[in-house]
């Protein structure tokens, strides 16, 4: 669960990478795709639309969730991220995420991805992190359901 989470510096990109080595390093092979729900503060700019700029294919870079927050006070976000069965040392980890951010451009967004790890050895670890500047603030609640 993503709660409010607000960056230091403006038009930052929110994101996650995974690890099967304890976080000694993260970059394992994801796949995805992402799409958008976006509407201004003026009522002249909104639309739903697929991000392939977003989408991963066999890629260890990071897969980004929120991108462009803002840094003003009413800019932040929150969602969700649900990755499938880590610890599986059998099938790859597929992962969904839904977040709802405020953007630096006076504009509210939904993103919604989709993936996939491409690995069967267990993710241990996963690193979450902005693309300039530092989270700062809000609040990251992991948790496991069985």
């Amino acid at each position: 669960m993503i709660n409010y989470l607000h960056p230091e510096t403006n038009d930052a990109v929110f994101q996650f990478q995974g690890s099967t080595n304890g976080g000694s390093s993260y970059g394992v092979n994801i796949t995805s795709s992402a799409f958008r729900a976006y509407h201004n503060d003026a009522g002249s700019s909104s639309g739903l639309n697929y991000e392939g700029s977003n989408d991963l294919a066999q890629s260890t870079n990071f897969q980004y969730l929120m991108e462009g927050i803002g840094s003003d006070a009413k800019e932040a976000g929150s969602g969700t991220l649900r990755l499938y069965n880590p610890s599986s040392t059998t099938f790859v980890k597929h992962f969904v995420s839904d977040t709802h951010f405020r953007q630096k451009s006076d504009a509210t967004q939904r993103n919604q991805n989709a993936g996939y790890f491409n690995t069967t050895s267990a993710i241990n670890a996963i690193q979450f992190k902005m693309s300039n500047g530092q989270i700062q603030g809000g609040t990251i609640d992991l948790f496991g359901v069985v």
